[in-house]
């Protein structure tokens, strides 16, 4: 099969299986509605195999499928692709971690009234991410961008009965759009600019500007606000952890794997541009760095189990957005792969123990389930033990290799983010430990019903939980390896900035890394192995409640703009509207009402005063007549 056929086996299949099963869903068997979903992520996961085993893509390639439309005189918008090394990558992590998520559904989902809609729901997020990453043009890449959005949006309110599930789907909604707002001027910017929005065309023009162009800095940071609000960075992210309102499947397909990474790979993929704004990548770097200790201290107080793992992500994205701040692009990219890996796998081993306990995931409810869910246990502890860095598994390398790039950048960046290490460490250790050692918290119906899920949702558990050990490999230091397969790969898709730090400094920074792992998992240990219920709910300081609180950044938020709006909303309704809008445009219908009551009276029956009109209105004719000619 050549090129062009393998690239349609990665984009239509999951489309097909999107309207198959929107349409004819229920009409089909819960089986075959499942297999159908999950050929989609397959084919397009074995033609992007074929493509990194056959095509070399030395050099990017474009394949046009349809000119779409076009805007003005000769410039075509063109449905094509734009394949290179960063494309297939991120393609293997969407149809790879998709499939996996895709046939663990199967499995949580079958007893779920809205089976095939899911399934379907799933299909159109993959087919839009594909779109995003493949797309040759930023038309293209909007398209998908926007499409991503739509599937969160139905996702999350999956359980549409439910009042708070659609508050947190709308919530996701609106303030992804504060963000593509920003995106779209941003592309409306570079299309001026460069005259084109084709990325490559875009991409040839670099070398005629200078750095910190201003146009330049506004274009990137209007497209950095469009990342802000997709890949969760403060302020945008307090919609995220509200998002674990839909199914568990959900939470790590969108929100731990694919979706929140789309910013992080448009800023990736326009690295040319980026690198000429080193005050825009200075905000990100920043950015980054605050979300992610701001996050992971919120993560400190929470007893949810998706939540925590949420509110882990947001800071995992702000340590992908460091490293994009300080031009290490595929340090960025790498760790978008191995928290793929590890991130997934927790979402879906938190959701194989909220499967074994009937829906509860409330961690006070929860201990002493390693006895019930060995497996389930174990794989829990791998992805904890990758998410903290600790070495052989796959966070250690990548969270090593940004907390390197950043420290070549900046001192006190490098010093809050290994900060935010140890706060990882702390609540994951805190979680882990709470929820599989020591003594069942909760009702003791719920212990004698607790049970290990069933093969179809562990075997993606244990596929990720190995991909978790090995993929770290990837990318191995200078102090091990001179081959990091990762940059290698991508050398030819981004243009990094050098970073250099002194072997002293990475043998100190793994040592370090090690005792202080050493030390969380023993103090968490004997905290929380032991932890009885009522401890839980004991905040005896301002700064638990704080945390317990995320900071109050709703209250603050809805402070700030949701009751502004709301009332402004209420005075053009109530005021504006009523008393200006309406008296304008009802004016004409009033002024006909009245004046027709006014001159009811002439119709008064009167044949005197109708012929007396008449010849009245004939002398007016004639003057009128007269005088004119």
């Amino acid at each position: 099969m050549n090129f062009e056929g393998y690239i349609h086996l990665i984009l239509w299949p999951t489309l097909i299986g999107f309207l198959i099963n929107g349409i004819f869903g229920s009409k089909l068997s819960r089986k075959m509605s499942g297999v159908i979903a999950c050929i989609g992520p397959l084919t397009g996961l074995l033609a992007t195999s074929m493509i990194y085993l056959t095509q070399p893509l030395l050099e990017a390639k474009t394949v046009i499928i349809y000119n779409w439309f076009t805007i003005g005189l000769g410039n075509p918008v063109n449905f094509s692709v734009y394949f290179d090394h960063l494309t297939v990558l991120m393609l293997f992590i969407i149809t790879g971690v998709g499939s996996l998520i895709h046939i663990y559904s199967i499995g949580y989902m079958k007893d779920d009234p809205g089976f095939s809609r899911f399934f379907a729901y799933l299909n159109l997020f993959l087919f839009s991410m594909i779109l995003l990453v493949t797309g040759s043009n930023l038309v293209l890449l909007f398209a998908g961008w926007e499409g991503v959005g739509l599937c969160s949006f139905l996702l999350i309110g999956f359980w549409f009965k439910n009042t708070e599930y659609n508050k947190a789907a709308r919530k996701a909604f609106v303030m992804n759009r504060i963000g593509d707002l920003g995106f779209i001027l941003g592309v409306f910017l570079l299309a001026l600019k460069f005259n084109s929005i084709e990325i490559v065309k875009i991409q040839e023009s670099f070398g005629e500007i200078a750095k910190n162009d201003p146009t330049i800095v506004l274009i990137t940071l209007l497209l950095f606000l469009g990342v802000c609000g997709k890949s969760a960075q403060i302020p945008l992210f307090t919609w995220l952890p509200d998002a674990m309102a839909g199914p568990t499947p959900v939470s790590a397909l969108i929100h731990a794997a694919t979706m929140v990474t789309a910013g992080i790979y448009l800023v990736a993929r326009m690295s040319i541009l980026f690198n000429l704004a080193p005050f825009t990548l200075n905000i990100i770097m920043w950015t980054g760095v605050i979300t992610a200790i701001v996050s992971a201290s919120i993560a400190l107080k929470q007893n949810d189990i998706k939540k925590v793992l949420a509110y882990s992500t947001v800071s995992q994205l702000g340590y992908m957005a460091s490293a994009l701040g300080v031009a290490a692009y595929t340090t960025a990219i790498f760790h978008v792969m191995t928290h793929a890996f590890f991130k997934a796998l927790l979402f879906l081993a938190a959701g194989s123990v909220i499967h074994g306990l009937q829906g509860e995931q409330d961690i006070k409810n929860m201990g002493g389930l390693k006895s019930k869910m060995k497996v389930s246990q174990i794989v829990f502890l791998i992805g904890t033990l990758a998410i903290v860095g600790c070495p052989p598994f796959a966070g250690f390398f990548s969270k090593d290799e940004i907390l390197a790039s950043v420290y070549s950048w900046s001192f006190w960046g490098f010093v809050v983010l290994a900060f935010s290490s140890v706060f990882t460490a702390w609540y994951m250790f805190r979680l882990y430990f709470s929820t599989f050692h020591g003594n069942y918290r909760g009702t003791q119906h719920t212990w004698e019903h607790a049970h290990e899920s069933p093969w179809i949702i562990l075997f993606p558990l244990l596929v990720l939980a190995f991909l978790s050990i090995i993929g770290g490999f990837a990318g191995m230091p200078e102090i091990l390896s001179h081959h990091h397969l990762v940059k290698e790969y991508l050398k030819f898709s981004m243009v990094d900035h050098t970073h250099t730090v002194s072997h002293l400094f990475e043998y100190s920074l793994w040592g370090i890394t090690v005792v202080a792992l050493l030390i969380i998992g023993i103090l968490s240990y004997r905290k929380y192995s032991t932890i009885k219920k009522e401890d839980f709910e004991k905040e005896e300081d301002i700064i638990s409640k704080i945390l317990a609180n995320k900071y109050y950044l709703d209250e603050i938020y809805s402070i700030i703009f949701s009751r502004p709006l709301k009332s402004l909303g209420s005075w053009f309704k109530n005021v504006f509207e009523r008393n200006g809008i309406d008296i304008y445009v009802k004016a004409p219908g009033a002024l006909l009402n009245k004046a027709s009551l006014e001159l009811k009276p002439l119709q008064s029956g009167n044949i005197s005063w109708y012929m007396i009109s008449i010849l009245l209105g004939f002398l007016a004719f004639a003057i009128l007549f007269i005088f004119k000619f």
